[in-house]
C-alpha cells in the first residue's frame, strides 16, 4: 500500500507525515529528486553540518606531515584492494 498526497492548483504537495519521519525530514531541510524510467525518488538533502565530526576517531594516533607522507602510499594501495574486492 501506497501514501498518497493531493497536488495543488500550484503544482504544490505536502510530503506525508509517515515519509517524513522515515526520511528525518525537518522544517527547512533539502530534498532532492531523482527521476528514473517514470519514477520519482526523493532525498534529503545532507548539510555541511550532518558531517560535522564523522573523520574524529579519538583512538587515532595523530601523524605530522611527513607522517603522512609515507603511510599515503600504502594507504592508497589498501584502499584500492578494497574497491577491486567490491567489483
Amino acid at each position: 500500500m501506497g501514501i498518497d498526497s493531493k497536488i495543488t492548483s500550484k503544482g504544490q504537495t505536502t510530503i506525508p507525515a509517515e515519509v517524513r519521519k522515515a526520511l528525518g525530514i525537518e522544517p527547512g531541510d533539502l530534498v532532492s529528486f531523482e527521476i528514473h524510467d517514470g519514477k520519482v525518488t526523493m532525498v534529503k538533502k545532507q548539510s555541511v553540518l550532518d558531517l560535522a565530526g564523522i573523520l574524529h576517531d579519538p583512538d587515532r594516533k595523530s601523524l605530522s606531515i611527513e607522517e603522512m607522507k609515507l603511510a599515503w602510499p600504502q594507504a592508497a594501495l589498501e584502499r584500492d584492494a578494497r574497491s577491486r574486492e567490491r567489483d
